[in-house]
């Protein structure tokens, strides 16, 4: 009996020490600039981080209609537009200020990439980006747009 309440007791104790981490984790949400030509905004959806386009340096085409999803690998997708459209999905709580296990739609190319992220400080937020191991990726690091900013939104 007493093996029984201590393993029970143990058991808790675990389950609090892995759940904690990622109760603790300061959240990047907001905006945040990706080399100058994209804003997007992390947001919270039920208890993961996901991301949508704010922004866009160039946002028309050549035409001047609004940038699509042209080169999306599903045909019935590519009439979308970029603005607005989600390219963060999934991120997990990995320990403090650090998200990992996303998805990031990269619409230039039509490609899905796993994504993690960790918070740096209040104005950097680095992000991996790869497919299949994470040493094979590319990494970026995004700065925070002062709340209250305006960049001409879509």
């Amino acid at each position: 009996m007493k093996l029984r309440a201590l393993v029970l007791l143990l058991a808790s104790a675990m389950a609090g020490i892995v759940i904690a981490p990622a109760a603790s984790a300061e959240a990047p949400q907001g905006v945040w600039l990706i080399d100058g030509e994209a804003a997007v905004q992390i947001f919270d959806c039920k208890g993961l981080l996901c991301g949508r386009i704010l922004w866009l340096q160039a946002p028309h085409d050549r035409e001047g209609q609004l940038k699509r999803d042209k080169k999306n690998p599903d045909p019935a997708l590519r009439h979308r537009e970029l603005c607005g459209l989600n390219v963060i999905w999934n991120l997990r709580p990995a320990g403090p200020d650090r998200w990992e296990d996303g998805w990031f739609y990269y619409p230039a190319s039509g490609k899905t990439y796993n994504v993690k992220m960790e918070l740096t400080a209040s104005s950097g937020l680095v992000a991996r980006f790869y497919q299949g191991a994470s040493f094979a990726g590319e990494t970026k690091t995004l700065s925070r747009v002062p709340h209250g900013t305006s960049k001409g939104w879509c």
